[in-house]
């Protein structure tokens, strides 16, 4: 399980008191986000290898329920829908061409070099 750490935290948004604090701390909140969506993509490794139906890498309800649920959760942490929506289905629609690239890597022989 993956357990994320995070340089130190200076200041919060209502604190940092010029450009470089608050540069400082989106660096800082972009390497737990990359750790967090390393995790995520793990994951999309995962369901690759129990999918058994190519067909079914691409699952417009599971997209839609995915995309409702973060949408929900948008009001409880102040985050603005209007970002989380697109940078959500962005993510989904990367992860979806991931996914079938590792689909298909375990179950495509490797191509012979000629």
């Amino acid at each position: 399980m993956t357990t994320y750490t995070s340089d130190e935290r200076r200041h919060t948004a209502e604190t940092a008191p010029s450009m470089t604090d608050v540069r400082y701390e989106i660096d800082r909140i972009d390497r737990l986000l990359v750790e967090i969506i390393a995790e995520r993509q793990s994951f999309m490794d995962a369901a690759a290898r129990i999918k058994g139906d190519r067909n079914i890498v691409h699952d417009r309800a599971r997209i839609e329920d995915v995309v409702a649920k973060v949408k929900a959760e948008c009001p409880k942490h102040g985050l603005s829908p209007a970002i989380a929506e697109p940078v959500w289905r962005t993510m989904i629609d990367r992860c979806i061409a991931y996914e079938f690239a590792s689909y298909d890597a375990l179950r495509l022989p490797a191509k012979v070099k000629s």
